[in-house]
């Protein structure tokens, strides 16, 4: 079989079907990186390509199959929140798909995330769609999930085409079932290592791409786990991750602090993210393939943006007809690899942070008052704005966030109430040990410290006494008399409904739940808003 792989990458496609036997005859791909190392691995010539521009008429006759992965940046959710440009998206399915319509092969296959499924679909069925033209290729839309086909990682992405789907997935049960911990032992072996997948095997001290980076420190763990584990928003993660599971996906962002990073616990030494080697070989590719760029995060980039070589090998199978009986297994047609005679540049890990930006922004949940769906409490600096370093309380469904301003107003009302006024009166010593903290600092020296470039109190710290001092207020207000306590209802509705027009009040169930520590969380914020500590000048030192 003869093949063309557009959109080429780092080489996913053209490894997986060069182990099956298929002759990828032309490849195409712009990044000049990635272009370096699919010519590093697979011994060829390409020079720097864009897709977009090329005359169809030149491509290589008695194309068997057409396989590649457009650019997905605007298609995902992960890059900007899914507000990507789809129409600049758009472009290279169309160009993809017009290369298909020229070239006439048998088989056909398209990699990208699991939202152009859904542009595909609609494009089949809107005569007025761009893509409505091509109806007539034979596709057919799956969203598959790598790890079901012997990949170490979660990774699901959309495949459009008119492969075999049906041989594919009837492989399944002869595919190994592999996961981050059978991944990450293997790349910590001290004299042999054993390619997870693959089966070749190299003497420890040959494999590239094993520096890891150091170990989080306290203030990059507290931003990893709360992302993971705390995100008012989205599902929570698990932290550090699970290593008897195949891995989450793997990214193509490179930040020591993110949600979508891969955290593991070492017991040696703390938490740390993943070595290229290791992302790597979650996903898919041999110990022995080679990463020819510049940089640590380039190097992040070009796997976390590729195909795993595995599912390609099976797609590449299956096109060929290969029986369920008669399939290679990985270990078998891997076994002999070896790394390519020129070895890719040592490129050091990302380095934690020493300084920041002076105007680093910072946002974080107070603790125990976090109720997902986008409601919470949140320390924020606010970036030289006006209301720097104010306590803002969000409300409401994820689609329709509120929020209630927490200024002297609204504690001068609270403290209106008896309930309120008692218990205030109460734990005035617990609020005045914060504040007399406080003292010690001003909003300059704590944004100072934030950037790293002064000691003192961080905003961390800020969050925890402030969340440990609404618990206390919370505590008080659970043993209060359970008149006092419907009471409590009433003042938080009744904040709540001076924000809106109407007579509905979006999140209402939710707010009447959580009355008491939205009432804490209210009250606590308020104070802290308005003390005179937020007129401090910065301290001479």
């Amino acid at each position: 079989m003869r093949a063309i792989d557009l959109y080429a990458g780092i080489g996913g496609w053209s490894l997986g079907l060069r182990l099956a036997g298929v002759e990828v005859v032309a490849s195409y791909e712009w990044w000049q990186p990635a272009v370096d190392t699919h010519n590093g691995n697979h011994g060829g010539a390409l020079k720097p390509t864009d897709v977009r521009q090329l005359q169809v008429e030149d491509l290589p006759p008695d194309i068997d199959l057409v396989v590649g992965s457009p650019p997905c940046t605007e298609f995902s959710y992960s890059n900007r929140g899914g507000g990507g440009d789809l129409d600049e998206g758009l472009k290279d399915l169309i160009r993809f798909l017009e290369v298909v319509a020229h070239v006439k092969p048998r088989f056909w296959a398209l990699e990208n995330v699991p939202r152009v499924a859904k542009v595909l679909e609609r494009g089949m069925a809107d005569p007025d769609h761009p893509l409505y033209r091509f109806r007539n290729l034979g596709m057919q839309i799956e969203i598959i999930d790598f790890s079901d086909y012997g990949t170490p990682q979660s990774r699901r992405r959309c495949i459009a085409g008119s492969i075999p789907f049906d041989l594919i997935k009837a492989y399944q049960p002869r595919l190994p079932r592999r996961t981050l911990g059978d991944v990450v032992s293997a790349i910590a072996s001290d004299e042999t290592i054993v390619d997870p997948v693959w089966g070749c095997a190299l003497a420890t001290a040959t494999v590239t791409e094993r520096e890891n980076e150091g170990v989080l420190n306290a203030e990059e763990l507290r931003m990893n786990r709360e992302a993971k584990t705390y995100h008012p928003v989205y599902n929570n993660m698990a932290f550090p991750d699970g290593m008897d599971l195949p891995a989450r996906t793997v990214t193509a962002t490179c930040t020591r602090v993110s949600r979508e990073s891969i955290v593991i616990g070492d017991s040696a030494q703390g938490f740390r993210r993943l070595s290229i080697r290791e992302r790597a070989c979650l996903q898919g590719f041999p110990i022995t393939y080679q990463f020819y760029a510049r940089s640590f995060p380039e190097k992040a980039k070009m796997v976390g943006n590729a195909i795993p070589p595995t599912f390609t090998y099976l797609v590449a199978r299956a096109c060929q007809g290969v029986s369920f009986d008669d399939l290679p297994p990985y270990a078998s047609v891997g076994s002999d690899l070896r790394p390519p005679e020129m070895t890719a540049p040592v490129t050091p890990p990302t380095a934690q942070g020493r300084t920041y930006p002076a105007g680093r922004s910072f946002r974080a949940a107070l603790p125990g008052l976090r109720f997902k769906s986008g409601m919470r409490f949140e320390l924020a600096n606010g970036r030289g704005r006006e209301r720097d370093w104010q306590v803002r309380f969000f409300y409401g469904p994820s689609v329709d966030i509120r929020e209630i301003i927490l200024d002297g107003e609204l504690l001068r009302e609270l403290r209106s109430s008896p309930l309120i006024r008692t218990m205030t009166m109460a734990l005035g010593v617990e609020f005045a040990k914060i504040e007399q903290i406080l003292q010690a600092s001003t909003p300059d020296d704590l944004q100072a410290a934030w950037s790293h470039r002064a000691s003192g109190l961080r905003p961390y710290q800020v969050t925890d006494f402030l969340g440990e001092l609404a618990d206390r207020v919370h505590e008080r207000l659970r043993s209060a008399p359970i008149d006092d306590q419907h009471a409590v209802i009433g003042y938080v509705m009744e904040a709540a409904a001076e924000v809106e027009e109407g007579d509905s009040i979006p999140g209402s169930k939710k707010l009447t739940t959580h009355a008491l520590a939205i009432l804490s969380g209210m009250l606590v914020g308020a104070w802290f808003n308005t003390l005179p500590w937020h007129r401090l000048e910065k301290s001479a030192a």
